[in-house]
């Protein structure tokens, strides 16, 4: 087998395979590890947590906490080995997978070229190139240096001033990471609400925090224009300029298929790649193309990458020895969880941790919705922070008796997340869910109330 793509996912596809039975390359361009463990998942979630943590000791009384910056990039430096991937390629090689280094193209069927290099699979191709980031067709945006995410996440200096274009979750997340380490931070959403796929009171718990930490936070706010001014970038909204040192773009990404060869094989450049539930891409015939990760659109996440890939090797394994392949729902080789079940965490202060559909999401899929909403106000929360203001919410399918869907939003409310992804991949009842007894006093009680609530209406 051969995977284009050695990060997260490229690496969880050739080692399923390999343990499978198959020999595997796997060819990278950049750096072994992807785009997660260098520019992303870690370096972000490492400038977030130190003021994450002092954050929560100033809600407990008696208690003082600072912190130094630089030391908050030394340690986001410790987390991407200073971009070496040296250890990511010993951890490869020691799986007994092939790291070859270079751009890969397909070429054909089962054929992939790397520099002068052509790498032939027995069995399957697997596509894991990720995805790449979008820049908004703003007038100007092309005179000025602009961050992306990896700009971000990889800086040595802190900018005194920032601007993010885009509410979503990366801009949401770098937003307050840059305004805690010393930026003065204003965010531009061209929306009504940030974190516009989630229920709406996580976007407005969010903005509140945002606010009350001095982001400049503009919704419903087009960005008519950039320019450069002096050595700084002057954006243009609604009749205000505005001068920031670096400007974030933070407007979503797009699958990475424009540059490895799909064209060969009758696929569009830049589209995704649509696949089946065990990872086959779907229009091309023979058997042997595959992929995972954001490059096919289905749930751009890394861990939700990694399921697919886990799929994806364990399935090419299966069809190479000769084995049955398990394409039933929830089935071996079926990625179901991608439909109906995808886990999300915000890493910002407060925490949003989704699962499953939103209320609105669940009424246009044409389910009988009830919605369950409380504060999450219990013991547990109590002894976490002094004034602890966190909010639930369950999504009911009626006529079946089970959860759809959950979002919780709060400090530290992303450990109780998997709860609620097992009770929704299970389809446990909430007849069943009542006997979960959550210990006492942990903010997993929050878990009686809401169904107690559901229980009582």
């Amino acid at each position: 087998m051969v995977v284009i793509g050695a990060g997260a996912v490229g690496e969880n596809a050739a080692d399923y395979a390999h343990r499978a039975g198959l020999s595997v390359a796997m060819v990278e361009s950049e750096l072994v590890g992807g785009e997660c463990s260098y520019w992303a998942c870690m370096p972000s979630k490492a400038l977030l947590r130190t003021g994450h943590a002092v954050a929560a000791v100033h809600r407990l009384p008696g208690t003082t906490a600072s912190f130094d910056p630089q030391a908050v990039l030394a340690r986001r430096d410790s987390f991407t080995h200073d971009w070496d991937d040296a250890s990511q390629v010993e951890w490869a090689e020691g799986a007994g997978i092939t790291v070859v280094r270079g751009h890969a193209r397909i070429t054909g069927e089962k054929t992939v070229a790397v520099g002068g290099e052509v790498l032939t699979a027995r069995h399957a191709v697997v596509v894991c190139t990720g995805s790449t980031p979008v820049t908004p067709p703003v007038d100007g945006i092309d005179t000025v240096r602009t961050w992306g995410s990896r700009e971000a996440t990889s800086t040595k200096d802190i900018p005194p001033r920032l601007g993010v274009l885009g509410g979503g979750v990366v801009g949401c997340e770098l937003a307050q990471a840059f305004q805690r380490l010393g930026s003065q931070v204003v965010l531009l959403q061209h929306g009504p609400r940030l974190l516009p796929s989630m229920e709406e009171f996580a976007g407005e718990r969010v903005a509140a925090a945002l606010r009350a930490e001095g982001v400049d936070l503009r919704l419903d706010t087009t960005l008519e224009s950039v320019a450069p001014d002096g050595d700084g970038i002057a954006l243009h909204v609604a009749g205000e300029s505005i001068t920031v040192d670096e400007l974030l773009v933070a407007t979503g990404r797009r699958p990475h298929t424009a540059d490895v060869g799909v064209e060969t094989v009758g696929l569009e450049p830049g589209k995704p790649l649509e696949v089946d539930d065990s990872g086959l891409v779907t229009a091309v015939d023979g058997g042997w193309l595959y992929a995972a990760g954001d490059v096919t659109g289905r749930a751009p996440l890394t861990h939700q990458g990694k399921y697919d890939a886990r799929i994806v090797g364990a399935a090419i394994g299966a069809r190479a020895a000769g084995r049955p392949v398990d394409t039933a729902p929830w089935g071996e080789h079926s990625a179901t969880a991608d439909h109906a079940a995808v886990p999300q965490v915000v890493f910002t202060d407060p925490e949003v941790a989704v699962v499953g559909r939103t209320g609105k999401q669940a009424r246009e899929a044409g389910i009988d919705v009830r919605v369950v909403d409380l504060p999450i106000a219990v013991g547990g929360s109590s002894l976490q922070a002094d004034g602890y203001d966190g909010a639930a919410r369950l999504v009911v399918d009626e006529g079946r008796g089970v959860l759809v869907g959950v979002t919780f939003v709060g400090q530290d409310v992303a450990e109780m997340l998997h709860a609620a992804t097992v009770a929704i991949v299970g389809e446990v009842p909430l007849a069943r869910l009542w006997h979960a007894v959550p210990a006492y006093p942990t903010m997993n009680e929050v878990w009686l109330r809401l169904l107690e609530a559901y229980r009582s209406a």
